[in-house]
């Protein structure tokens, strides 16, 4: 495998360059200059001659880059709202990815080995509606001209397909700032551990990349910190984050908020990092090579270069090109642009292009299913359950039920203590569960007996289902919105209830995603009372039952506590919190235990 530094220095200079004193700038043809420091160049340089560039199709691609920019103009224009900053300024990136980057297949959105694309910056949304409309998805063109119309196919951010929403390509709900980037560690990891699980030497079923665009915003969410760091230290390098480095922000440039430079922030945390003018098309297709190919233990970062609203020569490159101020130009700068009058024009050319990229993706997605064939043949119950899992198909409740032995009411029991004995069961009866927490399976007694740490260092495998997920639960939510998101596991997680605030915005997604996962919250209430005021969450169940689609259990004994925990494996249309008590509580004896069982999954009996 090469080095990704021979690559480095391939997508550095493969545009026009000028070297200046300490460093190079690259991209000069560019409004943003791009200064890298020179001996991170010269080290590439000396292996630059072994590399040599793929052709790449400039003159179409810059074609089609320019057409999407119309798409989106014309669409924001016509909803009168909208963002123009991301679809203009990421046009090439877009081209490269969807024309070359990407395995997918349009005709099969739920293919279980495509690549994941994930829009961090979900405000630019129409980036991702232009690409997967040309790209052949089952995306109209007049659902593109219904951008941000009620119950379109094109909401004002993307939204992962639910029962409101079912737009195709769509691989997560994003806008909130910074939850993408740390959906696609989710991701990653999933991915990771289906490798693990189901590959063989004989039959790569998963070989997918997750791939996530974002701007300047998302990396100043916290985060995007904590899921970064997680992503480095577990050497998730089937992990490639697009940094759309626009230098701008919605009230003003980037530097009168930020000062720190981000490429040393990555490589001190143990990214990859490649920057590259984000307007040049070799150089975009020559780094998103290099960064799929290489194995090297590393997450990528990608620091593309790029002018905002590109293309909109009136408000490009300030932060008035963030939102849809720049559309009274639309007009002039359609004609820039080359396109003629006629308003969501695509020329045969680009149709053409991408007819043709589509039978090539068909051809390797019919070569994958040839060799599925195979694997189904060898190894059934693998096949099954990876087969399944998207369908969000799982075991019956009386099969739940059956695996949890019901408890010894003779003693009191804390019924963090109840769910540590019922997850070994619901962990029996349901192998694709995953069980994570941050930093406190020792308190909130969450583990997997015999189930393996998962990760990459201190004795953890990929096939691991424990997660350790360190002092992160805003990370923590969000990977494991990625992991559903991905459709193999089923996954929980678990902190102090008092924690469950730094988790709100990932739940919210949850929610509006339609999400299956469980949040475990133990030590509810005052029952905490050595730790003080500020770990006696009084009021946090009040203010999470007000989340639309989550459910919100507080059982009070461990037949209960077995009901909860199925409740959160049946429902398969959005999460469900688990309450659970530090101190001991009463058995209710006097209801037998079924009754509290099946109770509980009504609700009340």
């Amino acid at each position: 495998m090469r080095g990704l530094t021979e690559f480095t220095a391939l997508a550095l200079l493969g545009s026009t360059q000028a070297f200046v004193p300490g460093g190079i700038t690259v991209g000069a043809k560019s409004a943003n200059m791009i200064n890298v420091p020179t001996s991170t160049v010269r080290s590439a340089m000396k292996k630059l001659e072994m590399v040599a560039a793929s052709p790449v199709a400039t003159e179409a691609l810059t074609k089609a880059a320019n057409e999407a920019r119309g798409l989106a103009m014309d669409s924001i224009t016509k909803a009168h709202s909208g963002h123009l900053g991301l679809p203009l300024g990421c046009a090439e990136i877009g081209a490269v990815l969807y024309s070359q980057i990407l395995q997918h297949n349009p005709e099969d959105p739920q293919w279980v080995n495509r690549d994941r694309f994930v829009l961090s910056g979900g405000h630019g949304s129409m980036f991702v509606y232009s690409w997967l409309h040309l790209s052949g998805y089952d995306l109209p063109l007049e659902e593109v001209k219904n951008f941000r119309a009620h119950h379109s196919m094109t909401p004002g951010h993307p939204e992962f397909p639910n029962s409101e929403h079912n737009t195709p390509g769509i691989e997560a709900t994003t806008g909130p700032l910074g939850q993408g980037v740390a959906n696609a560690v989710g991701m990653a990891v999933a991915q990771k551990k289906c490798e693990a699980d189901y590959n063989t030497d004989d039959f790569k079923v998963f070989d997918q990349h997750i791939i996530a665009l974002c701007g300047d915003g998302c990396l100043q969410e916290g985060v995007a910190m904590e899921a970064h760091a997680f992503a480095a230290h577990e050497k998730l390098d089937n992990l490639i984050i697009i940094y759309d480095s626009n230098d701008v922000t919605l009230d003003d440039m980037l530097d009168k908020t930020q000062s720190e430079d981000t490429a040393a922030r990555y490589e001190a945390l143990g990214w990859e990092v490649i920057t590259i003018d984000g307007h040049d098309i070799d150089a975009v297709a020559s780094a998103l090579t290099a960064a799929k190919e290489n194995d090297n233990g590393k997450p990528k970062m990608l620091i593309c270069k790029t002018i905002i609203a590109k293309g909109i020569d009136e408000v490009a490159g300030t932060n008035a090109g963030h939102g849809e101020a720049g559309v009274g130009y639309t007009k002039e700068a359609r004609a820039k642009l080359g396109l003629p009058e006629e308003l969501w024009y695509v020329s045969p050319d680009t149709r053409d292009l991408f007819a043709k990229r589509k039978e090539e993706l068909k051809a390797k997605y019919d070569e994958w299913n040839a060799m599925f064939a195979k694997y189904k043949e060898a190894y059934p119950e693998n096949a099954k359950m990876i087969e399944n899992a998207p369908k969000r198909i799982v075991p019956s409740v009386e099969e739940l039920f059956a695996a949890i032995p019901v408890a010894d009411g003779s003693k009191d029991v804390a019924t963090r203590q109840a769910g540590a004995d019922v997850l070994q069961g619901i962990a029996a009866a349901v192998p694709n569960y995953m069980s994570g927490s941050a930093d406190l399976h020792g308190s909130t007694k969450n583990l997997i007996k015999n189930g393996g740490d998962w990760g990459a260092t201190k004795g953890k495998t990929y096939s691991g289902r424990n997660m350790y997920y360190g002092i992160r639960e805003h990370a923590m939510g969000s990977i494991m919105n990625g992991i559903s998101y991905f459709g193999q596991h089923i996954n929980s997680g678990a902190t102090f209830l008092v924690f469950a605030d730094y988790m709100r915005a990932p739940v919210r997604v949850a929610a509006l995603a339609e999400l299956p996962v469980s949040y475990i919250w133990t030590h509810d209430s005052i029952g905490v009372g050595e730790d003080g005021p500020t770990h006696q969450p009084v009021e946090t169940v009040s203010g999470l039952r007000v989340f639309p689609n989550l459910d919100v259990i507080r059982p009070a004994d461990p037949e209960e506590t077995a009901g909860a925990f199925v409740a959160s494996i049946e429902k398969t249309d959005g999460p469900t919190a688990l309450i659970l008590s530090r101190q001991n509580l009463k058995t209710l004896n006097s209801v037998p235990a079924d009754e509290r069982r099946y109770g509980t999954l009504k609700g009340a009996y």
